[in-house]
């Protein structure tokens, strides 16, 4: 058990949740952009749900980026204290 490396584990974990993002990312876009060809949004409405979106996604992004450091360091101090 002490090869374990939670580190290793909580960066794939994290590597894993900002794939998801870009996906989301990809995926929106492609959304509000058929949204505009189908004349249901105008194009400055597709901008601007487009720019919120992205920092919506900027602000996730960090917070995990932010909790995954927290969380990679508490789990390094715990395997030290073993």
């Amino acid at each position: 058990m002490a090869d374990f490396d939670f580190g290793d584990g909580l960066r794939k974990v994290f590597l894993a949740g900002v794939g998801a993002l870009a996906t989301t990312v990809e995926k929106s876009q492609e959304i509000v952009d058929d949204l505009v060809k189908k004349g249901e949004l105008t194009v400055e409405q597709g901008k601007a749900l487009n720019a919120e979106l992205k920092h919506k996604v900027a602000e996730v992004k960090e917070s995990s980026e932010a909790k995954a450091a927290e969380e990679t360091k508490e789990a390094e101090s715990e395997a030290k204290a073993e």
